[in-house]
Order: C-alpha cells, then structure tokens, then sequence
C-alpha cells in the first residue's frame, strides 16, 4: 500500500503533518512517518493481521462514519493524489474532523447521515472505494444504498463489522456468517477475517461490486 511502512510491528504512514490523535512522529530516511496505531484504527490492524488492500494514491474513496478522523488521516497520507469524502452525523466528532479537512485538502467532510445517501448526492461523486465503519444494527443496508449512488462499476467496498451493533443476542459467528450472506447478494467477497486482539467481536470484510 503507498505511503505505508512498519517499524517492527506497528505501521506508518509517511506524511508530511504533524500528529491528530496523539501518535508518534518521527523520521526514517529524511522522511516524515506518523504511527498507525492497530488498537486505534480497524484499518491498520487489518494490516497488522497482514492484509492488505491495493490503494495506487489517486483513488476517490466515500467514508462512512469517519468520526473524529482517526482512520481517515492516514488514508489522507495513502491517497495523497485522491479525494476522500468522509461522512460523519455525531456532531461532537464532526468538529474534529473539520479541524482536520482544514489542514488536509484532500478530505471533503459532508455532516449528514449515511443512511440518507440522496441527501449528500450532489456533494460526492463516483467512488473507487467505499469504506464503512459504523456501528449500526441497519450498516449492511446503508453501505448497499450508498453503494447504489455512488460505487463505480466494479468498485470495491471495505466495511468494518462490530457483531454486537448489529445484534447483542446472537452469537458473533452467527451474525458474521449473515452479513457475508447479505453482502455476497451484491458483491464479491474478496476477504475476511477477525480484527481480534486489537478490536474485539469485529470483522472486516473486503469485496467487490458485481
């Protein structure tokens, strides 16, 4: 993946700003590199697991539920030729993010509710990738819809599956094996696979659009 390098066993991401959550900063060969932290970021223990997806750096990306923008600023560092529009309802986080997309011009944040996707459709344009990460009983139908409006024709999707969000009486397995089932109705499921010990009772989930 551009831009993505680890030191033992913790990846960065190089950059050329300073911290956003508190990580550390440092330098490698005359190159500044931000910490990715795994416990912080489902996307970066999905690497450490050692997964990996193919981001070229000039991909448009629709982020759903990008919160504060943890995540969303070191894939800023990954896609530093690309645009990200990060999508984010809770106010409180959203002011954060705004700070953030004021420094990175490459971050469009759009203060709506994913499940309204026509609400932001003259906003955000035909996507490479949608990533999801929101814990919500309904997350399999918000990224369909969203993947409806804007996923590209053989687009991807990484989506980030916490089993008690979705349903807190059932079994994680059970749960996990319906979101799969679901989401094979509309897309190739790539790959999968736990983000324990970092993120407990969560999956990702990597497809493509059929």
């Amino acid at each position: 993946m551009r831009n993505v390098r680890f030191f033992g066993n913790v990846p960065a991401t190089k950059s050329r700003y300073g911290s956003h959550y508190g990580e550390k900063i440092f330098e490698y060969r005359g190159e500044r590199y931000r910490e990715w932290i795994p416990w912080r970021s489902k996307l970066s223990a999905m690497l450490v697991k050692g997964h990996e997806i193919d981001l070229k750096g000039n991909e448009k990306i629709l982020y759903l539920g990008a919160a504060s923008g943890t995540t969303i600023s070191h894939l800023a560092d990954i896609v530093d030729e690309g645009i990200l529009y990060a999508v984010e309802y809770s106010a409180k986080p959203f002011k954060k993010l705004l700070e953030l997309a004021k420094i990175r011009e490459n971050i469009i944040p759009i203060f709506h509710d994913a499940s309204k996707p026509w609400e932001y459709s003259g906003i955000v344009e035909k996507v490479d990738l949608i990533y999801q990460d929101i814990s919500q009983k309904n997350q399999v139908e918000i990224l369909k819809l969203n993947s409806h409006f804007f996923l590209k024709d053989r687009g991807r999707i990484l989506m980030m599956v916490k089993a008690k969000s979705i349903d807190s009486t059932a079994e994680d397995e059970e749960i996990f094996r319906r979101v799969l089932e679901e989401l094979s109705k509309s897309f190739d499921i790539l790959l999968t696979d736990s983000l324990e010990p970092f993120h407990k009772g969560h999956i990702f989930v990597y497809g493509r659009k059929v």
